[in-house]
Formats: C-alpha cells, sequence, structure tokens
C-alpha cells in the first residue's frame, strides 16, 4: 500500500452513488485515496489489468441478479487485488456469499461514511498484505499484523494455533506465547448468540475443504475471562509455495456496536418509536400469524380498533408533549389490559389495534374491550395535569368478519366509525350491515364529488322572525341534494360523507358565494331583510385559507360583509379556542356578524365564550322542542336566553313549531326564532315571495 498515494477502482452503474463515494473519501481525515469510477465491468477488468489499483470496490447493482458469477469474474482476473463488495440490505445475503468466494469484505451503502469506507479499503489491503506477508519473513509479518485494526489468528493443518496477532491476544483474553500449540476451540470459542450452542469454527472448513469459509452468523466469542463478543469475519486456508494446505488463518473483528445498530433499526422498523409497541408492519405479521394457527386449531381471535376521543382537543388545548405523554400512557394501560400472548399496536396518532388471540366466545372480546374502556377513562396522571379521557372502540372477529389481516382491521375501524357515531366512549361489534353502509356511504362520496359541476346542490333559505313583532329578519341558508336518481337526498345523510372525505371545504365554498349571491340579487330589488347566515363547519373553519376565501367570496360578488352572518358550533370553535379567537376577531373586523349555533349541545367554557367576539346565541331545536313537555328543557332555554341578554348576545330559537313554544319565547323576550311554526326552508323563488308579502299572520306549517 502506497504511503502517499491508494489507488482504489470503484465499478458502479450508478453516477450518484460514485460522486457520493467520491466525496465520502474526500470528507476522510488525512485521506490517501484515489478513486478512479467505471461503470461496468468490462471496463473494470481492463483497467486492473493495467495495474496500478490498490483496492477494487465493486457494486453488486451491476449484477443484474448474479452478483456471484459476476463477482468470481473480477476475482478471477484480478486475485490478487482486495476486492469489497458493496450492497443494499437486501443484497446482504449475496454480499455474504462473495466474501465466501473472495471478497475482503462487504459494505452497505447506507452505512458507508467518511470512517467506515477509508478504514474498511485500509483494512482489506492491510488484510490482503497479511496473507501474502505469511510467505515473507516473520519480523516483516509481525509488524504488519500488529498494525492492522483486525484480530488475526493462524493455526497449523493439525488445528492448533500458530499465531495470535496483539487485537486478537486482547479479544480472546490469550497471550500469543500462551496459546501456541493449542486447539484452537481452547483459544477461539465460538458459540451461536441466540441459541448458545456451540458454534461451527470456520477454520476446520478452511483446512479440510481448502476454500475461504465465513463465521456462521450470530457468532459470538467467549473471552478466556467468560466476557462475549459478537464477531465477525472469515477464515481462509494457508498454502506452502507448492499449494499444499498447510493452516489456515481467520481475520476477526468485533462487531458489539454494528450489530446492535443492526438490531435497533430492525426493531424500529417494526415498532412505534413513542410508545415501543408494535408498528401496524408488526401487527399484520401477528395477525397473519394468528391466522394460520387459528385455521390449523379451528379457533377464533379477534381485532379491536380503538382511538381517543377528541384527542386533537387535548393535543391542541395541552400542547403535544402532554399528548405524547398522554399516548404512552394509553399504551401502558392497554398492555396490562391483555394477556403476554395478546398484541397492542400502535398503528398512527391517537389509533391502537388490539390482536385478542384464541378466543373462545365474542363476549370474550367485548369484555376485554369493556376492561380497557374502564381502565382508560381513569384520570392520567400527566404533570402538572390531571387528564380525564375516553376512548371508543370497534371489535371484528375471524374468520367472520375478515380472511386477512387489512379486511380484518378495516372491519374492526368500520366498527370504531359507528362506534363513535352512538356517542363515543363506546364498543362496537362489526356486521355485515356496516358494510353495506360503507358501500352506501362510498356511493355518496362518489356522487357528491360531481354533484356541484352537475347542479345537483342548491340552497333553500328558512325565514328568521322577530317574535314580538313577526317580521322576517333574514334567512339561514340551508343545502340540498336532488340526485338526479335518487331524488332528495337528505343533508344528514350526505354533510357527514362531506365532511369525512374534506368534500366540505369546496361544496362550503360555493354554499357561501352562492348565499352572497342570492342576497346581493334581493338586495338589489329591494327586498330588505337585516342578514343571511350560513353554516360553517369545523373543517371549513380550520382549513387553510379560510379567511381568504371568505374575503375574496365578499368582493366577487359585492354584497356587504354587515349582511352575512356566519354560523359555527360550539365544538368547532372550542377544537383550537386560542386559534378560533383570532380568527373571529378578522372575521369580526370585516364587518361580518358571528353566531353559536346548536348552543348548549357541545363542550364550552364560559371564559372562552365570553372572549369569543360572537353576536348571536342560537338555541339548538332539541331545548326547544321540550319546553311545553319537561320543565328541564324549559328551565335550559330561559338560562340560555338570560345568558345571551347578560352578554348582549342576540338570541335565537331553532325548532319554533307550535304557539305554545313560541309564546314561552315570547315571554322570556327571546329576540328572533325560526322553525316550522313559521315556515318551512323555500327555494330562492318562494323565500322572494315571502320577503314581497311577509308571513301569514297565524298560519302554522306542518311539521318535517
Amino acid at each position: 500500500m502506497n504511503s502517499e498515494n491508494t489507488n482504489v477502482l470503484l465499478i458502479a452503474p450508478d453516477q450518484a452513488d460514485a460522486a457520493r463515494l467520491k466525496q465520502v473519501l474526500a470528507d476522510a481525515r488525512d485521506s490517501q485515496f484515489q478513486l478512479e469510477c467505471l461503470s461496468n465491468l468490462d471496463d473494470g477488468i481492463k483497467r486492473l489489468s493495467a495495474g496500478g489499483i490498490d483496492a477494487v470496490l465493486l457494486d453488486l447493482a451491476l449484477a443484474n441478479g448474479d452478483g456471484i458469477a459476476m463477482f468470481d469474474q473480477l476475482h478471477l482476473a484480478a486475485p490478487l487485488v482486495p476486492a469489497l463488495v458493496l450492497g443494499g440490505a437486501d443484497d446482504e445475503d449475496l454480499a455474504r456469499q462473495a466474501v465466501q468466494h473472495g471478497a475482503d469484505d462487504y459494505l452497505l451503502m447506507n452505512y458507508i461514511n467518511e470512517h467506515t469506507l477509508p478504514r474498511a479499503l485500509r483494512n482489506a489491503i492491510a488484510r490482503k498484505t497479511v496473507e501474502d506477508a505469511l510467505f515473507a519473513e516473520q519480523d516483516r509479518a509481525q509488524v504488519t499484523l500488529n498494525s492492522i485494526g483486525d484480530a488475526v489468528l493462524s493455526t497449523d493443518n493439525s488445528g492448533n494455533v500458530t499465531y495470535l496477532n496483539q487485537v486478537a491476544e486482547k479479544m480472546t483474553g490469550w497471550l500469543c506465547e500462551e496459546s501456541v500449540g493449542r486447539p484452537i476451540a481452547d483459544v477461539f470459542h465460538i458459540i451461536d448468540g441466540a441459541t448458545r450452542a456451540i458454534g461451527r469454527n470456520p477454520m476446520n472448513v478452511a483446512i479440510n475443504e481448502d476454500r475461504v469459509a465465513k463465521l456462521d452468523r450470530n457468532s459470538v466469542l467467549v473471552r478466556r475471562d467468560g466476557m462475549e463478543i459478537p464477531v465477525e469475519d472469515s477464515a481462509a486456508p494457508i498454502h506452502d509455495r507448492s499449494g499444499k494446505v498447510t493452516g489456515a488463518v481467520i481475520v476477526f473483528h468485533d462487531v458489539s456496536e454494528s450489530r446492535e445498530m443492526r438490531l435497533k433499526m430492525s426493531h424500529l422498523a417494526r415498532h412505534d418509536a413513542l410508545t415501543n409497541l408494535p408498528n401496524r408492519t408488526f401487527l399484520n405479521e401477528r395477525i397473519g400469524h394468528a391466522i394460520d394457527l387459528a385455521t390449523r386449531h379451528k379457533k377464533h381471535f379477534a381485532v379491536m380498533f380503538l382511538d381517543v376521543d377528541r384527542f386533537k382537543l387535548i393535543n391542541d388545548s395541552l400542547g403535544h408533549v402532554v399528548g405524547d405523554r398522554l399516548l404512552q400512557s394509553i399504551a401502558e394501560r392497554l398492555l396490562a389490559c391483555v394477556r403476554v400472548t395478546d398484541t397492542v399496536s400502535r398503528v398512527g396518532g391517537d389509533e391502537f389495534v388490539v390482536l385478542l388471540s384464541e378466543i373462545e366466545h365474542l363476549g370474550d372480546a367485548a369484555g376485554v374491550a369493556e376492561k380497557a374502556l374502564t381502565a382508560l377513562a381513569l384520570p392520567h396522571q400527566i404533570a402538572p395535569h390531571e387528564i380525564n379521557m375516553t376512548v371508543s372502540l370497534g371489535i371484528s372477529v375471524y374468520p367472520d368478519d375478515g380472511q386477512d389481516p387489512e379486511t380484518l382491521i378495516r372491519n374492526a375501524d368500520m366498527a370504531l366509525y359507528h362506534a363513535k357515531n352512538a356517542g363515543r366512549s363506546n364498543v362496537t361489534v362489526f356486521t355485515p350491515e356496516m358494510n353495506a353502509r360503507a358501500v352506501e356511504r362510498r356511493a355518496l362520496e362518489s356522487g357528491l364529488r360531481d354533484a356541484m359541476t352537475r347542479g345537483e346542490l342548491e340552497l333553500h333559505y328558512q325565514p328568521k322572525v322577530r317574535l314580538a313583532t313577526g317580521e322576517i329578519t333574514g334567512a339561514e341558508a340551508l343545502l340540498r341534494w336532488r340526485h338526479p336518481n335518487r331524488g332528495t337526498i337528505p343533508p344528514d345523510l350526505f354533510i357527514p360523507v362531506a365532511e369525512e372525505s374534506k368534500l366540505i371545504v369546496g361544496i362550503g365554498e360555493w354554499v357561501l358565494r352562492e348565499a352572497c349571491r342570492q342576497a346581493k340579487a334581493w338586495r338589489n330589488e329591494n327586498l330588505r331583510f337585516d342578514q343571511i347566515a350560513v353554516n360553517i363547519s369545523a373543517i371549513e373553519f380550520q382549513a387553510p385559507g379560510f379567511l381568504d376565501r371568505v374575503t375574496a367570496i365578499l368582493a366577487d360578488t359585492g354584497f356587504d360583509p354587515h349582511c352575512l352572518e356566519l354560523e359555527m358550533t360550539e365544538s368547532v370553535l372550542m377544537e383550537n379556542a386560542e386559534s378560533s379567537t383570532l380568527l373571529l376577531k378578522h372575521l369580526k373586523a370585516m364587518g361580518l356578524r358571528l353566531a353559536i349555533d346548536d348552543f348548549g349541545t357541545g363542550y364550552s367554557s364560559l371564559s372562552y365564550l365570553s372572549r369569543f367576539p360572537t353576536d348571536t346565541l342560537k338555541i339548538d331545536q332539541s331545548f326547544v322542542q321540550q319546553i311545553t313537555t319537561d320543565a328541564s328543557g324549559a328551565a335550559i332555554v330561559n338560562t340560555v336566553i338570560s345568558m345571551g341578554q347578560s352578554l348582549e348576545q342576540r338570541v335565537v330559537a331553532e325548532g319554533v313549531e307550535t304557539p305554545e313554544q313560541l309564546a314561552f319565547l315570547q315571554s322570556r323576550n327571546c329576540e328572533e326564532g325560526q322553525g316550522y311554526h313559521f315556515s318551512k326552508p323555500l327555494c330562492a323563488k318562494e323565500f322572494a315571495t315571502v320577503l314581497r308579502t311577509g308571513l301569514p299572520g297565524n298560519a302554522v306549517a306542518p311539521r318535517r
């Protein structure tokens, strides 16, 4: 090896890889490597035949599936030049075979850096020097062997030790003079790290079969004092000048760090970094194994899908650090609820999937689910917070609800979706009907994607009435979908689909634009009213660019922002109260009116309520309809009216359907109302007529 200049030939097809390796060698400290790059094997062999190359790097990507034959061709052309093979993680077994055929080392592309590559080259060149030095005088060999970083041990053809270099002395715990003449098994004691069985000694293979032999995978060297060291490398036969085998030499090194890194990488590839639970990949493997066992033994098992109710609210209000610690707490409690043979995995965000192996009855799975609900509902102490939360769960069972991991997980997720729709903190077991509903949902989503372009969406307008005078003050714009084949589809069927699919953002923009356009047209006809109200969903409100879209619509339609009221529920505003407050202030500064819809049904804080710059509280119709039948309903309505008056908010009662309800609201000085007592939602033409003529004096429209 030239002390000033070491010429290395790289044979690799990828120019980017070549450039990267050049840079790696350039960045190496005290680098003395000159890298020549060729892209095909034939050119590489020609260059080697010209001489002057100290080592060769061969990329197995050239092989097109026959890497060993390619290496053999190279090795035959230049047997005295150290050859190192390069490959990816998928090429590791192929690379090991190349070493058995004479390669000096193999390197994984992902682990090459300015330390590993120069070291590997130096060691490979040094090891080749070692083999040559065995034919040279002993003193010079001694110096060379002790200068390299790897351990070197040699034997005679009877398998007795003849030499250890200083690194080998340190790793085995034997001094050279003590070990000479001893059987190699005494000095180089190898076991299998997994089974603890005595390992195959490659020296015997090298001598008896006259070929290079590699240490078995997971080989562990048991040092003289009992300490165990993971090792890797290979043994080669030693020949005399006539070619007769006279012994063997093994070159080995400590791979504790790299083996630990590989194990860590393998673990991370199959586990969630936050909770250390199996991830979706590992879960699929476990479910696949459970399917094999259940099929063989005619057993059942269950898959339980759960997520945290309103986790986003917890995360946004308390921060992601607290949210992460809560997920870790949930993982610990779930593990305590199941058997060691079961699998708890985290598959994303706040979603967990539990594999309950070999259940006898569906009730067993339901029992574990109820146990998990109870355990997770107990307060979580995440200093300085005490967090109360709930989860919802869905269950699927093999083989009834699926024959493969993907179907079982999907159906458990579908059951979870129904559990949440049932009111959260629930357990729901999958049924075939859910699948039918899922098909229906996909059909609705597919149709909804084209409904706007096909002109199937339209707005109806329900009048708002000043209760003291009967005067129409405005209207709430309500979306309707007239399907060409199915007729009118109720909003409570397609609005949730639009929200879940995020189509609501585009649809909501159309609704707002159409409401402003129509209201502007009415005002141009001198049909006067105070304002038009449009509902805004959580998805719309939180979508990027919401404020810009509202601004653009008002500018495009020329509609007076003081005549536009946006209605949002308490839960929408409380999703992220701080950012909601800021956005509401921007809208308010533009002149818009703001209303809290369905007031009393969501989760809210009075401290935040007083900070929201809203103008109107809308009493949910479920309370209004209980005014004359339930004392608690009447009390809630009375309280909301009083609260609104105290906060200087306009109060609107929704769902007014009877004269008795109207009389109660008038007696409490509720300012406005809407509902079928006054009018059903009307198409634009009908609403214009009502604006011209007014509502019937004492008409009560039929209930929906």
